[in-house]
């Protein structure tokens, strides 16, 4: 009997042990993106600038009229009062700045020329000295035979074609800038920190290769670029541009000690990426922090760096619709509401991820024909797939960015 009773509790400790060492069962709350962005109420007032659009001609699919009406510019030019409505809405939703995109003045001269028409449109609207502007300067690494892949380094490394190989094109970079400094000179320029903001798009792929202590890194090209515009009297925040759904780490070298900030270009644009549709906020707000993790860990360039570390700038869209370009496509829209449920989320998703300048960047403020505006759109316009939505993304601009809105 004994015995027994000496084996039974044998048994019962080994069930225990048994059951206390059974993994707990799978679910969905362990799941990392189980989760729903919460709203962040401005404690700050973050200083956003919106991208603006023009266009040649308005495409016939595009989903929603503007409450200005359908417009479109002339060899850059802007219709003076669809240009002075523009800014009075903009002012509206208390956004800072527009951003205006300019291609290469000495590879595009004439697409330069349509370009600065436009800024120009801006500058001599009769409101435009309530608003600020920036530009946006658009590498194309083609006009400036640059490439990101071959050319083998001793170590097997490709390095490409860099932006040197050609003197009379590097010259031809170095001029572009001090061409755009005839805009900074404006009173109502940008500035953050102090500084003159100066937005390049595909910094991720300039590629330059001039110190043979670092090789593969771009930062004697802006040492240069920085020197030429301070000797025009404009000490430059310059943000550079990270492709979509990627991750700084692939291109430290082009932006450690070179740009003070990046931008992640178009979330919404997910490539058809099912994930990246069903679960955007989540995906979106996890890749959003972890840029800002890495960036604000690595050096910033600048010759008076208004922070020794790098920023992370969010840009944000109001939708994004692939079937107006391509009605054939298959990808997944963005679909709007007319509460602006989905911009709103991307706000919050935005304040969460801000570095300590607190810059926000909306494109756009007038792109119909990826439909990711928040310019107001006629509310008669009423369709299961394109609900109105009329002045709501204006407000969500002014009330989630701007204290006590």
């Amino acid at each position: 009997m004994k015995h027994i009773f000496k084996y039974s509790w044998l048994v019962l400790l080994a069930c225990i042990l048994f059951s206390s060492c059974k993994k707990k069962a799978a679910s969905i709350n362990d799941y990392f993106l189980n989760y729903t962005i919460p709203d962040v109420p401005p404690t700050v007032d973050y200083l956003v600038g919106s991208v603006y659009y023009s266009y040649s001609s308005w495409l016939a699919a595009i989903s929603y009229v503007p409450t200005v009406g359908t417009y479109k510019s002339t060899s850059g030019l802007v219709p003076p009062n669809i240009m002075q409505a523009h800014i009075a809405d903009a002012l509206s939703a208390k956004i800072d700045y527009f951003i205006f995109t300019v291609r290469s003045p000495t590879q595009e001269a004439s697409n330069y020329k349509t370009d600065s028409t436009t800024v120009t449109s801006f500058l001599n609207a009769p409101n435009s000295s309530s608003m600020h502007f920036a530009l946006s300067y658009t590498l194309t690494v083609a006009d400036f035979g640059i490439t990101n892949s071959g050319n083998p380094d001793a170590n097997g490394i490709n390095r490409g074609i860099p932006i040197e190989a050609n003197p009379v094109k590097l010259a031809g970079f170095y001029n572009d800038f001090k061409r755009l400094a005839y805009f900074m000179g404006k009173s109502n320029y940008q500035k953050v920190n102090g500084k003159w903001l100066l937005i390049i798009n595909h910094a991720q792929d300039l590629n330059s290769n001039m110190d043979p202590n670092n090789p593969g890194s771009d930062a004697p090209l802006y040492a240069q670029l920085r020197k030429n515009l301070s000797d025009l009297g404009f000490d430059v925040y310059i943000i550079g541009e990270l492709n979509q759904w990627s991750v700084p780490n692939n291109y430290y070298y082009r932006f450690q000690n070179c740009v003070d900030a990046v931008y992640e270009y178009n979330m919404v644009d997910n490539q058809n990426v099912l994930d990246r549709f069903y679960l955007f906020p989540q995906e979106c707000d996890q890749n959003f922090a972890y840029c800002k993790q890495e960036l604000e860990s690595w050096p910033a360039g600048g010759l008076t760096p208004g922070q020794t570390q790098l920023e992370f700038v969010p840009e944000i869209q109001g939708g994004y619709n692939y079937q107006i370009t391509n009605a054939s496509s298959v990808n997944l829209s963005v679909p709007r509401t007319a509460n602006g449920s989905f911009f709103r989320t991307y706000t919050n998703i935005a304040k969460r991820n801000a570095s300590k300048s607190h810059l926000i960047i909306i494109d756009s403020f007038n792109d119909f024909q990826h439909d990711t505006q928040i310019e107001p759109a006629d509310s008669s316009i009423n369709t299961k797939n394109f609900p109105p939505y009329g002045t709501n993304l204006l407000d969500i601009t002014r009330t989630e960015f701007k204290v006590g809105q």
